[in-house]
């Protein structure tokens, strides 16, 4: 997957994220699907960020951006902010 798919991809779910978010926001409480749905966002768009940090990462040092790998949840959510 190419950085621009990478990002694509981003704001795709950026833009589901919102509409859950903003629905949410205004009072209407999100259904137990629409909850975990959220979850799921929050944690492919982590996935997202990290393998496009890796990528860019890859690419700085000369290494291949190809060879990056999505990592899986328990990873990505592992991360200290």
């Amino acid at each position: 997957m190419a950085n621009d798919d990478v990002l694509v991809n981003i704001e795709r779910l950026a833009d589901e994220e919102h509409r859950l978010y903003e629905r949410h926001r205004t009072g209407t409480p999100l259904t137990d699907d629409e909850q975990r749905r959220m979850r799921e966002l929050q944690v492919h768009l982590d996935q997202c960020w990290d393998l496009l940090r890796q990528r860019r990462a890859r690419r700085e040092f000369g290494d291949d951006p190809s060879k990056a790998e999505a990592r899986n949840e328990s990873t990505v959510e592992g991360y200290q902010q």
